[in-house]
């Protein structure tokens, strides 16, 4: 066989190594060493490689920021800022048809300006809306519908770890690409709620009120929430402002929600220590995944699949978006059973090179910051789509007793919702690309 079907070949050995339920960290690492040794002949190339690839692959300044991003999420949780979030937005909107379920969707968008993981913010809001949504009425399909689909904001909403990888391995600028994300993720956020209120006027048995609040309140609820604009921005503002690097504008913002957590009463020692304990975990566990991914990639780069893919699109002659649409499609298929970082991770290596071959008729670096939040935005749809979004089980598993099948059709209006804002942004690139253009 040829470098490039051994290459074709191991992505489908792949794709069944995960689908038996191995770790896809370890998958791709074997992959890529036993795909390498397939194309050397010998081990005595691919173990001169390995020998300095993990050290090759950490010493990257740039991924200091995952640890620090993931430890103001385990602060953040811990000083109780999702439900101060939670109340402000239920004493803003909460009077509204369906106004505890937008409630819900704002202030996961709030978390996800402090967390950057979808999968933690749909399980803290989880934990803080799902019993306000019962206690008012709310069916089982709205809520758990609408919490799923607001998880999905924890990585829309920068700062984003997922982005931050994406920045990495595309060599681009993160504080360019957290910004290119601000209007899609706020866009996402303002659908999901447009969504909630078509719901409500369709069947107005979640059309569940709460008492008008008076401005008093409303104020005194929105006071609490002060850390957390301003921890997003001093750490987003420095980051674009050139006052720090984004790594360091990570470790301010870590800083800050543990300072904030501690003031209130809620970062013992005890507390202290699972907060590392966690994050030291979850860092080990992304680390490891990178670790695989980059042996899978170095794999594929010495077997000219992604020049070759690149070659054979450019060939076939056709528009552009045509190709962008069905990259994004593929995503959307894969990202209903595998998770956002694995999966960019395993993709980009391949199909970036494919899409800066192509004229969208903007510059290399806006095609790729378009490109970035286009993934990330079908990816995070993956986390929601029946019948395997993970989203999907983490808010399932916590709603006491509602059926799956609700679940999912609760979460189909949202999706719909996702899909025509996916398409807005590719058919206009300037919505996310304008912000970019303004700051710098």
């Amino acid at each position: 066989m040829t470098s490039l079907e051994i290459a074709i070949w191991s992505f489908v050995i792949l794709l069944l190594l995960i689908f038996g339920r191995m770790p896809i960290g370890l998958a791709m690492l074997l992959c890529g060493l036993v795909g390498s040794y397939t194309i050397f002949g010998n081990w005595m190339p691919v173990l001169a490689g390995l020998k300095s690839h993990a050290y090759d692959t950490f010493g990257n300044y740039s991924l200091s920021v995952v640890p620090l991003f993931l430890l103001m999420g385990a602060f953040a949780m811990k000083g109780g800022l999702s439900t101060a979030l939670f109340k402000a937005a239920s004493a803003w909107l909460g009077h509204r048809k369906g106004g505890v379920a937008m409630a819900a969707v704002g202030a996961s968008a709030g978390f996800g300006a402090i967390c950057g993981s979808s999968l933690a913010t749909a399980a803290t809001m989880g934990r803080v809306a799902l019993p306000e949504l019962k206690r008012h009425g709310y069916s089982g399909a709205m809520s758990t519908g609408a919490l799923a689909a607001g998880g999905t904001l924890g990585i829309l909403i920068p700062p984003s770890i997922v982005l931050v990888i994406y920045a990495i391995l595309t060599e681009q600028n993160i504080a360019k690409l957290f910004i290119a994300a601000m209007i899609p993720g706020v866009l996402a956020a303002l659908g999901y709620m447009l969504t909630i209120a078509i719901q409500v006027r369709l069947d107005p048995r979640d059309a569940m009120q709460t008492e008008r609040l008076s401005y008093w309140t409303r104020f005194k609820a929105l006071g609490e929430i002060w850390p957390v604009v301003l921890i997003f921005v001093v750490m987003i503002g420095g980051m674009n402002t050139g006052v720090f690097t984004p790594t360091e504008g990570a470790a301010v913002g870590a800083a800050g929600t543990g300072l904030v957590a501690a003031l209130r009463g809620r970062l013992g020692w005890r507390d202290l220590v699972d907060c590392f304990r966690s994050t030291a975990v979850s860092t080990a566990m992304i680390f490891f995944i990178v670790l695989g991914a980059s042996s899978y990639n170095a794999f594929l780069a010495v077997a000219r699949l992604p020049v070759a893919a690149a070659d054979w699109v450019g060939s076939l002659g056709v528009a552009p978006l045509l190709v962008l649409l069905v990259i994004l499609l593929i995503y959307l298929l894969f990202g209903c059973v595998m998770d956002s970082l694995s999966m960019i991770l395993l993709t980009v290596p391949i199909f970036f090179p494919v899409i800066m071959s192509l004229d969208f008729g903007l510059s290399p670096e806006e095609t790729a910051l378009w490109f970035g939040v286009l993934v990330l935005i079908v990816v995070e749809v993956g986390l929601i789509t029946p019948p395997v979004g993970m989203n999907l089980f983490i808010i399932n598993s916590m709603s006491g007793g509602v059926p799956m099948s609700q679940t999912y059709r609760g979460v189909l209006p949202f999706v719909a919702s996702d899909m025509i804002r996916t398409l807005i942004l590719v058919i206009f690139p300037s919505i996310t690309l304008w912000l970019v253009w303004v700051m710098f």
